[in-house]
């Protein structure tokens, strides 16, 4: 609700009584709570996007998210020269990263040629390594900047700016929602990562375009979704008094002007009562059945990945999954013990995730992409850890359009710079909303003067990843 400053009048002393009449139920869930509730609702049914630019590929997107950074050397790009030059420190091998660094470190971890596409893969990961016939591995991936915060905000955000929209904002902004019993833009995280919910903001778009975060670290849908259920009033009930609230909010419109706040809350309202019908079955995880779950495994990751397919399967637009609280992968010390624990979770959910997709006939038109801010760099620091790398790292990208069982870029031969055929994360945000049949010079939004988008005046789409 929008006071104005001068003495309030009778319409808006009404307003304010219905608002406080809703207490902690419904109502607190969508206006009261909007900035600080697990649930800022982010869709409603007049969230209609502008539509595609051309036939999409890509319906929808999940984006698993290895916060902290992965070391592609151990898992998709190995370098044997690593082992020749150990401990050397050899030109190419000295470039700038966050901290000082020694000499290169080899992984000791093994790789397999996998699949018909004999694509290398790490020993850590044999079951996804099942499905690198559906995956383009894209190993020639670079940033601008080797720190947690700006790297979280130019691969979320597109720009190390903190108030620019984040890639799902834009996402809803062009396409809008297909169910408007659910928030189009999800994000699951057992946590906080770092900068948090300005990694999911909507900026200067709309609100109703910002995402919807999830703490999943629990999987009972009463605790992931607090103040959902309304105990004190049937849908009918609450039916009539949404529509009264939504007539004293058009009457206050009316006499001062609209308000894209007053809007976004009113529309965060409609969306939470919508999702007293759907989201509980949505998130109810013990609605699958045994074969299921024990196909996803066990943990958080595992849970985030089954919940990514319930939501896309209904609609959902852009699904985030963070790996875990704060920066799991930010391996500076004790690497090669930290990370296959971490391997061994996102394994199994992760192949499970796409063969589910695969057997639903939802992964033609559904992208994964997979990754972290950064990667890590081939040599030590402390002699048993590695430092950010934003110079070269890996990513790669299954369903929706991509061309599976490919490799595409290359890193020099340490693995620390891409040197050929590089993609810059404006390229890989212009592909992903290519993908969704989106034109990223044209998804554009006028805001202080000037046209924004997501690549800002970058970005070319790697035409060569698609099917």
């Amino acid at each position: 609700m929008i006071m104005n400053p001068a003495q309030p009048n009778a319409s808006s002393l009404d307003r304010r009584r219905m608002l406080q009449q809703f207490g902690g139920s419904l109502g607190m869930l969508g206006a009261a709570g909007m900035m600080t509730s697990p649930l800022v609702a982010s869709t409603a049914d007049s969230i209609q996007g502008s539509g595609p630019h051309f036939p999409a590929k890509a319906k929808r997107v999940i984006h698993l998210f290895m916060n902290g950074g992965p070391y592609q050397g151990d898992l998709f790009d190995p370098k044997p020269a690593l082992e020749k030059y150990a401990g050397t420190k050899p030109a190419g091998a000295d470039l700038l990263t966050e901290r000082p660094t020694g000499g290169l470190l080899p992984s000791p971890f093994k790789f397999r040629q996998c699949g018909e596409s004999g694509l290398p893969v790490s020993e850590l990961l044999p079951q996804l390594s099942r499905h690198i016939d559906d995956i383009c591995v894209i190993n020639s991936v670079h940033a601008d900047n080797p720190n947690h915060g700006p790297a979280l905000l130019q691969m979320n955000n597109g720009t190390i700016t903190p108030t620019r929209p984040s890639m799902g904002a834009w996402f809803l902004y062009g396409l809008g929602t297909e169910n408007a019993n659910l928030p189009g833009y999800i994000v699951l995280c057992p946590g906080r990562p770092v900068r948090f919910s300005i990694l999911w903001n909507s900026a200067f778009l709309p609100s109703k375009y910002q995402g919807t975060y999830i703490n999943h670290s629990t999987i009972d849908p009463e605790k992931m979704l607090p103040h959902l259920s309304n105990t004190k009033w049937d849908h009918t009930t609450q039916r009539e008094q949404l529509d009264l609230l939504q007539q004293l909010n058009g009457e206050h419109v009316a006499t001062r002007g609209d308000d894209s706040i007053l809007k976004a809350r009113s529309e965060a309202i409609e969306t939470a009562y919508r999702m007293q019908f759907e989201a509980s079955d949505a998130f109810d995880l013990n609605r699958e059945s045994k074969q299921t779950r024990e196909a996803y495994g066990a943990g958080e990751f595992a849970n985030g990945c089954l919940l990514a397919r319930r939501m896309v399967e209904r609609g959902v637009r852009f699904v985030q999954v963070y790996y875990g609280n704060g920066q799991p992968w930010d391996t500076h010390s004790g690497h090669n013990n930290t990370v296959p624990k971490l391997c061994k979770n996102i394994d199994q959910p992760i192949a499970a995730l796409i063969a589910d997709l695969k057997q639903r006939g939802l992964l033609e038109d559904t992208l994964i992409v997979w990754g972290g801010e950064f990667g890590r760099t081939p040599v030590s620091e402390n002699g048993n850890g590695r430092d950010h790398n934003h110079h070269g790292f890996t990513m790669w990208m299954a369903g929706g359009g991509v061309k599976g069982g490919t490799r595409y870029g290359e890193t020099d031969d340490f693995g620390f710079k891409a040197v050929i055929d590089k993609v810059h994360i404006h390229d890989l945000h212009a592909t992903m909303l290519h993908l969704l049949g989106l034109d990223h010079k044209r998804l554009t939004y006028r805001h202080a003067g000037r046209d924004f988008r997501l690549t800002d005046v970058h970005g070319r789409v790697v035409h060569e990843i698609i099917s």
